[in-house]
């Protein structure tokens, strides 16, 4: 009986946020995202991993007609479109070859499918089939969420999207008995990829650890583990980083890989696979139902959503993300409004919008991945992703964006609505004008240019009470940060002064 072998890899860099939000930028991109360390790291992965190991997946394919699969965030895409186009370049190269599977994904690897409703859920999914199908000239079947966060509403909203299967963590819990190797189906009738989480780990955590009882892992011993494995498809999902970046090139990772392949053959039950053949291939051996209360995940030893959301800090930077999308809302609806009178614009492009970019990005979830304070090995995996000294390093910068962003949103809202008043002003002016040049009766003129000065002088009152209102608020950041970097406050007084202070600023 033919057992399908399916190779998964996430390929994702998120945009880092600065450790400080630097006031004196007025573009919130140069304000909030520190682009000079994701330049840096993501030129360092690309040369440790993204160039060597394209360079040699496609060496496999030709040699051995190997098939794969990347999930590939389009924040990642982004960046590689900014900062190397070699990567690129390459991961169009392996979509040419007709062996590589590109995987749905959330383009900003968001928490959003956490949200109380969808519509960002959604708009993340949509966005990311639009770029890949603009870069590729491919459409995604297959669809994994961020870090594999599923339960059955996530898995619902998937299918009525159009995707014929997702990726879903094999959790022992979920499963009892039953083993991860076969296909199963969601109560919505979606089919469900489950991950081989002991044999993906096998490589991507174990592989170069001394103290690990299978260390070495060699290419044959782990090809004589698929074959010796029961069921219809073994799923292998691992970061992409594992070769070259997690196991660096001296820990043998890159030989392994090389030589995989060729043992993997030596088994003729063993077959190279994507997502999609194994969907089309396989039938599903029962229902896989997870409840919300009981949500899973890929991430640390307990699989669920801990490592975002399984501290206070953690929580709180979640409400505060979602208590912000109203205000997001309401400004670019004004926005879209402004430019409608000014321009005659039927539709704005949000995805131009930076408060709409910044907002999408303050979804991802490594800002909370950041912000965990678990302890043994897991802490050590945060750790080693982080920018952040600490977690709290990590909360304090969260919400330094935050309390900024909304802020903006507050003061620009309320500047957009004088805006919108100086616009039609503007009109009422020159239509008087026009009508003076035209007008015979002095009279009548007299009164229309009395009419013109009174709004030209409510014209000047609105600007300048623009100018105040930008002021203001730069006065009030101001003060939120001096008042937060004096840590020694003992008056309860002033400790009051500063919270009722924080909480004009940020709505709260």
């Amino acid at each position: 009986m033919v057992m399908l072998i399916s190779f998964n890899f996430q390929v994702h860099q998120p945009h880092r946020f600065k450790k400080t939000v630097d006031n004196k930028k007025k573009d919130l991109w140069e304000r909030y995202i520190d682009v000079n360390l994701n330049r840096e790291i993501f030129n360092r992965v690309a040369n440790k991993c993204y160039i060597p190991t394209n360079n040699l997946i496609l060496e496999l394919i030709d040699e051995y007609n190997i098939k794969v699969a990347y999930s590939i965030t389009g924040v990642f895409l982004e960046q590689a479109m900014e900062f190397n186009e070699e990567v690129l370049d390459l991961f169009k190269d392996l979509v040419d070859t007709g062996n590589v599977e590109i995987i749905g994904e959330t383009y900003h690897h968001s928490l959003s499918s956490l949200f109380e409703d969808h519509e960002d859920f959604r708009e993340d999914i949509e966005k990311h089939r639009e770029i890949i199908k603009d870069i590729f000239k491919y459409k995604v079947e297959i669809f994994r969420n961020t870090e594999l966060i599923y339960n059955n509403r996530i898995a619902e909203t998937v299918k009525d999207m159009g995707f014929k299967g997702i990726f879903a963590e094999g959790v022992d819990r979920i499963l009892e008995w039953r083993s991860p190797n076969y296909l199963y189906e969601a109560p919505c009738g979606i089919k469900v990829l489950l991950r081989n989480y002991m044999l993906s780990d096998d490589i991507g955590f174990r592989f170069s650890s001394p103290n690990w009882e299978e260390y070495p892992l060699t290419a044959d011993k782990y090809a004589s583990w698929l074959a010796n494995s029961k069921g219809d498809c073994i799923v292998i999902y691992i970061d992409y980083e594992t070769f070259g970046e997690h196991h660096w090139k001296e820990t043998g990772i890159f030989e392994f890989l090389r030589h995989l392949p060729e043992e993997i053959e030596k088994y003729p039950h063993l077959e190279f696979s994507t997502p999609s053949e194994i969907v089309e291939k396989c039938k599903a051996k029962g229902e896989f139902t997870v409840l919300e209360c009981s949500t899973i995940s890929w991430a640390d030893s307990e699989r669920d959503t801990s490592a975002w959301l399984g501290n206070k800090m953690q929580r709180i930077s979640f409400e505060r993300l979602k208590d912000i999308r109203r205000y997001v809302g309401k400004y670019l609806r004004l926005k879209y409004e402004i430019s409608k009178d000014m321009e005659g614009k039927k539709k704005v492009d949000m995805d131009k919008m930076m408060e709409y970019k910044i907002y999408k990005n303050l979804q991802t979830s490594d800002n909370f991945y950041y912000q965990c304070t678990k302890g043994l090995s897991d802490m050590d995996v945060h750790s080693y992703f982080s920018h952040f000294e600490t977690p709290y390093d990590a909360y304090a910068t969260y919400m330094d964006v935050i309390y900024d962003f909304k802020s903006y949103l507050l003061i620009n809202y309320i500047a957009g609505k004088c805006s919108k008043r100086i616009i039609k002003l503007k009109e009422e002016i020159n239509k008087l004008k026009n009508i003076v040049a035209s007008s015979d009766n002095k009279k009548k003129e007299e009164e229309l240019i009395s009419k013109i000065k009174h709004l030209e002088r409510e014209l000047l009152k609105k600007n300048k009470e623009i100018e105040y209102l930008l002021e203001e608020n730069n006065k009030l950041i101001k003060e939120i940060l001096f008042l937060k970097s004096k840590e020694n406050i003992r008056d309860k007084d002033k400790k009051k002064d500063i919270e009722d202070l924080r909480d004009f600023i940020i709505g709260s």
